[in-house]
């Protein structure tokens, strides 16, 4: 009876010994959208793609006005000079939608760049948030289902989402002295 009394203490002490494993998930989507950078950018990104929009829709204008100047007058010219004029105007609305088009491209490639060097950073960040605070796992909750249920006790979302603006507010404050 001794022996059974003895070996149950072994395991309940060896039991308690075990480290218990911290586990918390993150709302990835939430994180990201309000990461103070990310709101920061989209903000001066806005005014890039206004911009853009602004000088698109000039370039059209005024191709548009000379379409109209050539049909007003295509009617007095000869057949030959109207078809090379319309075939001179067609090529430069063609060269002007290929520069928009372009444009449209770089910034939409800029703006790409930009998200996954944010999206890095957010990660980087709670990778070393998770080994500072001691977590042995930090899981990402987000539409696809990576975590279908977790108890609200474990969703760190909002403790990392205010370290993660913080840390980034001292970044700030360092790059402009």
């Amino acid at each position: 009876m001794k022996k059974i009394i003895l070996g149950l203490m072994v395991l309940v002490g060896a039991a308690s010994c075990q480290e218990q494993q911290k586990i918390g998930f993150v709302d990835n989507t939430k994180v990201v959208n309000e990461f103070n950078k990310k709101v920061d950018f989209e903000e001066s990104f806005k005014i890039k793609i206004d911009a853009f929009n602004k000088k698109a829709d000039s370039l059209n204008q005024m191709i548009q006005r000379e379409a109209q100047v050539f049909q007003a007058s295509a009617s007095k010219m000869k057949q030959s000079v109207a078809e090379e004029k319309y075939n001179a105007l067609l090529q430069k609305k063609q060269m002007q939608d290929y520069q928009i088009s372009n444009e449209e491209k770089a910034l939409s490639a800029e703006g790409q760049k930009q998200l996954d060097t944010l999206v890095k950073e957010v990660k980087a960040f709670i990778k070393d948030y998770g080994k500072t605070k001691g977590y042995t796992y930090i899981l990402g909750a987000n539409e696809a289902g990576s975590v279908l249920y977790g108890d609200d006790a474990n969703d760190i979302t909002e403790e990392i989402l205010n370290a993660l603006n913080k840390d980034s507010k001292k970044e700030e404050v360092k790059s402009e002295e």
